[in-house]
């Protein structure tokens, strides 16, 4: 290009870069490479780039599974507002496995992403704290680790499920229900909290009403798990349900019971699915910020790549909404 365009390398090399301008080079002169390299169909390589810079512009986003609606909705609103920043995404699905999750993580290093966006799985605390020795930015989302200092942005999932609860119980139910998994996240933990401190204060708290499910089972393994549970607690008139994929499932066992929503059994899920919409009733959910989370997160992670290792860890906590429907 510069024996195109008759100037040196360093000239198209400020030009192709967007430093033309400030190194005093000509309006002119720019025009004459930018057109050559539109000519010549020039692309950058991003290998080279990067082997020359350190920097790919890219960042490495994971999540537990990118097919849920749930993170679907995160990761475009943090692909729009990483692209105004001239950044790529990289994406990757856990499906909450620890290996496959540290692996990840690996890869990504090795591919030199210049940042990670991460729903960490229950045991990826070592690889976290690899990414905060190595000084690469990284934030969390949905979920974080209590004993470790790293910037997260959460909803603030306590008060999510004791509001909810709550609600259920002024709405005079007495014998709710809670369906949870046994994955041990910090969320879920706050969650089944938020929900056995409102039945607590309620003097309606029993043990014999919380269902902890396989994280790892089928969804015909949940209903059948779920099946059994309303059978054994045929006197329940609520229900709780910590995550839109036990919704999901909880509705299908609802529906082979044959019980009535809500005059049998009032329903409320975390997290909103299309299908909570469609269904009939439609489902009270706790409905999730994701616009105010991911935005909250590029802004956290661009303020870490900009910074001169002067890092400062902000964890973040925002209030969800309970939207009402008919299920309640």
């Amino acid at each position: 290009m510069a024996n195109e365009a008759r100037v040196s390398i360093s000239t198209v090399s400020f030009v192709l870069n967007d430093k033309g301008e400030r190194m005093g080079i000509s309006a002119v002169v720019i025009k004459k490479v930018q057109d050559v390299a539109k000519r010549l169909k020039y692309r950058p390589n991003m290998i080279a780039t990067s082997l020359r810079t350190g920097k790919t512009r890219s960042i490495g986003l994971i999540v537990e599974n990118i097919s849920n609606p749930f993170f679907s909705v995160l990761a475009k609103v943090i692909e729009e507002e990483i692209m105004k920043f001239g950044y790529r995404v990289f994406y990757c699905s856990t499906y909450n496995d620890d290996e496959r999750s540290a692996e990840l993580v690996q890869s990504l290093l090795q591919a030199n992403v210049d940042g990670f966006i991460i729903t960490p799985t229950e045991k990826l605390d070592k690889s976290i704290e690899q990414l905060l020795e190595m000084k690469v930015p990284v934030v969390l989302i949905d979920r974080y680790f209590p004993g470790l200092d790293v910037s997260h942005v959460v909803m603030d999932n306590y008060e999510g499920a004791y509001s909810a609860t709550m609600f259920l119980i002024k709405r005079g139910r007495r014998k709710i229900a809670l369906i949870n998994n046994n994955s041990g996240m910090v969320q879920m933990q706050l969650r089944e909290k938020g929900y056995s401190d409102a039945m607590k204060k309620a003097n309606l708290f029993d043990e014999q009403m919380i269902l902890h499910l396989d994280y790892h089972s089928s969804e015909e393994q949940k209903i059948e798990e779920m099946l059994l549970f309303f059978k054994n607690n045929n006197s329940a008139d609520g229900v709780l349900f910590l995550a839109n994929y036990m919704g999901l499932a909880g509705i299908l066992a609802i529906r082979k019971l044959g019980l009535k929503v809500p005059d049998d059994l009032a329903i409320i899920s975390f997290d909103d699915h299309y299908s909570f919409i469609l269904h009939s009733p439609s489902i009270t959910v706790v409905e999730q910020p994701l616009d105010e989370i991911a935005k909250k997160t590029v802004e956290l992670l661009m303020c870490q790549m900009k910074s001169d290792n002067n890092v400062v860890f902000e964890k973040v906590l925002l209030k969800g909404k309970l939207v009402v429907r008919e299920s309640v």
